[in-house]
């Protein structure tokens, strides 16, 4: 069975800054943290709190009130070779409602925020929060990307010195989820459009683009399919400059938009016979 360890303190003081160190004190092998499941420096089930709409939505999504969600997080749970949890929430109550919907036993031992963090830490936390909008999650960036679709998150960077990071291998990265007064980001199609035909124009082997299309997933997965239609001058090896446009594409609208390309479906419509 799995052991649990809570991690309590107010919303904004700092908590998920503290996680990762909270974990390696306290001999944890995952954290459960804003509706997500995190192993190492990977996530492997939930859907974060921090990519709903508002913060009702984020604290229902925290709780696992949704079934699917929970059901999915207790089946990694159940597959993994976790032994102990920490579960980070804003309160002891907040605590026994995850537990609750995870099936998981009532915390062995619980650390709260004030015990590890001194007020000037804490009021600086709560700053940063209100008047930045910033909020960590201790896992690269890279990771966040299906998670956080349309949003920016900052380049990974150490917790811990550098001789403890070589036993954690530990990352965070910040984002701004919707709810922050930041107020929400969308990118449009034609941003992304313009991005493709850019690199159409660049690549050689390709006369012109003719025709993109991207369609948003409606699934959980969330993320992006792009297809793209084309023209190629005649001679070129089609197999070669098609799959390097489809790499280019996708490396350079996910660099750019920190969306995940799922998709990049290449048609091509004739070739040309004019000079490159």
């Amino acid at each position: 069975m799995i052991e649990v360890v809570a991690f309590v303190g107010p919303s904004g003081t700092g908590k998920s800054h503290r996680a990762i160190g909270v974990a390696f004190d306290n001999k944890c092998d995952a954290i459960i943290d804003d509706g997500i499941l995190i192993k190492g420096t990977k996530i492997l089930a939930g859907t974060s709190a921090k990519n709903e709409d508002n913060r009702i939505q984020a604290v229902k999504r925290a709780i696992f009130t949704d079934d699917e969600h929970a059901r999915s997080v207790r089946e990694a749970l159940q597959k993994s070779t976790i032994k102990r949890l920490l579960i980070i929430a804003t309160s002891d109550n907040m605590i026994k409602k995850i537990v609750g919907r995870l099936e998981l036993p009532a915390p062995s031992k619980t650390v709260y925020i004030n015990q590890i963090a001194t007020k000037q830490e804490i009021k600086k936390a709560r700053y940063s929060r209100l008047h930045d909008g910033k909020h960590i999650v201790p896992v690269p960036s890279v990771e966040l990307k299906p998670h956080f679709t349309g949003y920016f998150a900052n380049l990974p960077y150490n917790i811990f010195s550098r001789h403890r990071r070589k036993e954690k291998d530990a990352d965070r990265s910040i984002v701004r989820p919707a709810f922050s007064f930041y107020g929400k980001l969308l990118i449009a199609d034609k941003a992304i459009e313009d991005i493709i035909l850019i690199i159409g124009k660049k690549m050689l082997g390709i006369d012109k683009v003719t025709d993109i299309k991207v369609r948003r997933r409606s699934d959980n997965s969330k993320g992006i399919v792009i297809a793209i239609e084309v023209v190629l001058f005649y001679g070129v090896q089609i197999f070669e400059v098609t799959k390097q446009l489809q790499a280019k594409v996708k490396e350079k609208v996910e660099y750019m938009t920190a969306m995940q390309v799922k998709n990049v479906n290449v048609s091509i419509r004739s070739l040309s016979v004019r000079k490159q």
